[in-house]
């Protein structure tokens, strides 16, 4: 594979992981976490770019040439670097977020092992696992066949252009929403958790105003923003919430 069909596959893979992350998440919450149907992540759009990213980083991975003269090594080898970049995407941008923004895109403190909320064993075990998956059936048998074929087709331009396109101007968005937030939260000597915020919004909408919460919009409301981080902090401080 040459360098450009390698480049087209990352963006291709960024796009898919993206997709497919927001769904599996959007998944966990309503099942797992939250019994709701909560939009994750900081973006409006139906994608995440964490999975993005480490989607994309797992097939760069894969490229890596190792050869100890034995294949099962090469592959365990592989595998546990993929698994270790795993879990260092997440802690980056969990950093990132918590500390640079004072926001908490998921929280971990309840799970044993956790470091600072952001990373945790049962979780590096469950990348690890998604790597096993990606290394012995993604990379040989979707990657080298249908990623190769469509990339080279007009589809791929025409899809993943307007996917990208949409992205930077939801990104742009975003961006902007977030900066108020982490503007509140400095202000006030916290960490907002986005996904408590959105469960905020959600219930006063519901509760008071009789109708659905905005699923694609979590943060739309009746109310101004401010306003809504206003009555965020005050539930969480009645709920001891520990400010930071």
């Amino acid at each position: 594979m040459n360098v450009v069909d390698a480049l087209l596959v990352m963006a291709f893979l960024f796009f898919v992981g993206s997709v497919l992350g927001w769904c599996t998440e959007v998944l966990f919450r309503r099942v797992f976490t939250a019994k709701k149907w909560i939009n994750p992540g900081f973006l409006t759009g139906p994608y995440l770019p964490l999975y993005g990213f480490g989607v994309a980083g797992l097939f760069a991975i894969s490229l890596i040439p190792i050869h100890t003269g034995y294949d099962w090594l090469d592959s365990i080898l592989i595998i546990l670097i993929m698994g270790v970049a795993m879990t260092l995407i997440e802690y980056i941008a969990g950093l990132i977020f918590i500390k640079g923004l004072k926001i908490k895109l998921w929280d971990y403190t309840n799970r044993w092992g956790n470091i600072q909320g952001i990373i945790c064993p049962l979780f590096s075990f469950l990348w690890l696992l998604v790597c096993v998956f990606f290394y012995f059936v993604i990379v040989p048998y979707v990657i080298t066949d249908a990623v190769i074929w469509f990339v080279n087709h007009i589809t791929f331009a025409f899809f993943v252009g307007i996917f990208f396109g949409v992205f930077f101007v939801d990104l742009g968005h975003s961006i902007n929403l977030t900066a108020k937030i982490t503007s509140f939260a400095k202000k006030h000597g916290v960490v907002v958790s986005f996904e408590k915020l959105k469960e905020s919004i959600k219930d006063k909408i519901e509760k008071h105003g009789g109708k659905k919460a905005n699923f694609i919009f979590p943060f739309k409301s009746n109310r101004t923003l401010t306003q809504e981080l206003d009555s965020y902090n005050e539930e969480q401080n009645e709920k001891n919430y520990e400010k930071v």
